[in-house]
Order: structure tokens, then sequence, then C-alpha cells
């Protein structure tokens, strides 16, 4: 796949699109969230040998976020009910990440499996600020046309290098599966339908970017998709994981890692 991750440092580029700083990415064609109105979004902080970048996150248990397998590091710190990453405010709660699961088929070319599990060193205190997010029932696909809705704090276009402070989000639509296989970028190649979503209207410049990785893609309630990768430019449709398809690996490692 020639298109980058929305929050890992990308590799030498192969394409004559700039490729930018990776924890850099974010909300395009967005505006800004209400004030802790998505509870369960995670700010990550990675560390990763002399780099420093940031990704998303969503609480799916007091003790466990979900993000994507790229966003991986020697070091994360999560940062709970948080709006402005900039502010020290009140309602924020910083745990360290004990434990990486990544899953086990995660591709690092081709980001299939693009899912991973974060194991908090303690519990959050789940209140106004800090809740859970629902995860979908297995293997449930989300029809094409479902409007859903995507957050983060990473870069708004690809020319502007600047990261919001404040937590942004947009409305995306699915599409169907055709519409990332068929990408005239190409971008797309390895699109697996049973691992992957495609999102983003192409004739709406709205898209999930640099620093988005490992958010939720919700629809109603319930967390359907990660934000995985795209296109370098930042043009949808861009690819996320479909959540649905690892409920069962999701349950199983919590479990298992359950004090």
């Amino acid at each position: 796949m020639t298109g980058s991750a929305e929050g890992r440092p990308p590799r030498a580029p192969k394409t004559l699109a700039p490729l930018l700083f990776p924890g850099a990415r974010e909300i395009i064609g967005g505006q800004e969230a209400q004030s802790h109105s998505r509870p369960y979004m995670a700010y990550l902080t990675i560390r990763r040998k002399d780099q420093s970048f940031h990704c998303g996150g969503f609480l799916v248990s007091e003790n466990f976020v979900l993000t994507a397998a790229h966003c991986n590091g020697d070091k994360i710190t999560v940062s709970l009910g948080a709006h402005n990453i900039k502010q020290r405010e009140q309602s924020q709660q910083k745990i360290s990440v004990c434990r990486q699961i990544p899953h086990p088929k995660y591709n690092k070319t081709t980001y299939n499996n693009d899912i991973m599990l974060l194991q908090l060193e303690h519990k959050a205190e789940l209140n106004e600020q800090v809740r859970l997010i629902r995860l979908p029932p297995a293997h449930r696909q989300v029809q094409p046309g479902t409007v859903c809705s995507v957050a983060g704090w990473g870069r708004t276009s690809a020319l502007n290098k600047v990261l919001p402070d404040v937590l942004r989000e947009m409305d995306l639509k699915v599409l169907d599966d055709e519409a990332c296989l068929n990408n005239p970028g190409g971008t797309n190649r390895k699109y697996n339908t049973g691992t992957m979503m495609c999102v983003g209207d192409p004739k709406e410049h709205k898209a999930s970017f640099q620093g988005d990785s490992g958010g939720p893609l919700v629809c109603g309630k319930t967390a359907q998709g990660i934000v995985s990768c795209g296109p370098v430019n930042g043009s949808p449709p861009r690819v996320y994981a479909r959540v649905s398809t690892f409920i069962p690996w999701i349950r199983r490692t919590m479990r298992r890692l359950q004090p």
C-alpha cells in the first residue's frame, strides 16, 4: 500500500505527493467538537527511539484503550478526559501503558489488521468526562451510505503543519468496498474487505489525517472503525479497520489479561 498511516512516521516517499510527519495529521474539513462531548476519546503520546508523535484511541474498558497497531512505540502515555491537549484541564487523567498488544496478524506493509489493545497501568476513573464507548456485535457490518463521525487532534490540511490544540470532529459516509478497491490513485490496492472499511465521500474534501490514527469511527453510539491509512495528500476515501471483525480477539485478549 503506497498510502501513509495516519499516525506513524513515514517511510521514504514513493509517490510525488509530499509525505508529512504522521504525528501531525488532523481532521480535514471538520469543526471543533463540543467540549467533552466524546468522553471515550484518548490522546496518545508515543515515544519511539528518538521520535515523539501522537495518535488517537478510545476507552473500551476501565483499563483498556483501542487504537491502531501502527501507533506502537517504546513508551505510550494515554490522556483521557481531554479537550484542549495544551492545557492542564482538571478533567484530564494521564495513565501510562503497561502492555501493548497489537493484533498477531498485523501487517505493517499493507496495514491489514491495524488494531491494537493498550493495557493501562491502572484503571481509569469513570465520570462525566471519561466514559467507555460501546463496541459492535461480532461480524455485523455497517451498511454503505451510513453517516458516521470521526474525531481527533490531527492536522486540518495537507498544507497546514500546525496541529490543533482542541478536539475536532466531522461526519463521514461509509462507502461500498468497491470505492476503495477501485480507487484510481492505487493507494488501496491491498484493501481487505473482511478487515477494512472504506470511508469518506471523494466528492467532499473531508477526511481523517495525520495524528488521527487510532481514533474511532462512531456510528450511532458504537465504535465501528479505527482510523488507519490512506493517500498521503489526505484525500478521501480512506481506510479504517473494521472493529466488528476483531470482537472475538478483543474480548478474548481483555479476558486473558484482566487481573
